[in-house]
């Protein structure tokens, strides 16, 4: 459950955060801060999302699945899948080395400007369409919660 936390933090903080300094009016510098922290903070977590991706393909128990709980399995796969996209192309598109709170320099792994412009166009796409899936997803807890089926006190750290 730490990871599944730790990720919904990170997505959640970095979505609003991310999409408030590109839709709102903010200074250049508060622009600067965020983009700067949101980088090192996500570039840190693709490990851990590395790990959470290949738990979430461990052997569970085997009984037969509901159309909802095979609907249930394939959303958060497609979740998955998302964020992997927005994970790998904000790494590609940057135009400039990755700062890990100035601790560490990744070199930027293009220097082609059309290309990185292309992933910056996936990467901004694939951020409206997570945006999207952690919204309905959010929906979707809360529609269990109401309903009776406590999931969130199963996810209790």
């Amino acid at each position: 459950m730490f990871l599944h936390w730790l990720s919904a933090a990170i997505i959640l903080w970095a979505l609003v955060s991310g999409f408030y300094v590109a839709f709102l009016s903010t200074s250049l510098a508060l622009k600067q801060v965020v983009g700067s922290f949101n980088v090192s903070v996500t570039a840190l977590f693709i490990p851990f999302f590395v790990v959470r991706i290949f738990l979430s393909f461990s052997p569970r128990e085997q009984t037969a699945r509901t159309l909802a709980q095979w609907t249930a399995f394939w959303v958060h796969k497609v979740i998955y899948l998302v964020t992997g996209i927005v994970l790998a192309t904000g790494v590609m598109m940057m135009d400039r080395a990755i700062n890990l709170f100035d601790l560490l320099l990744i070199p930027a792994p293009i220097d082609s400007a059309g290309l990185i412009a292309v992933f910056k166009k996936l990467h901004d796409v694939s951020c409206v369409v997570l945006a999207v899936l952690v919204v309905l997803h959010i929906g979707a807890v809360i529609r269990h919660e109401v309903s009776g089926h406590r999931i969130l006190r199963r996810m209790l750290w």
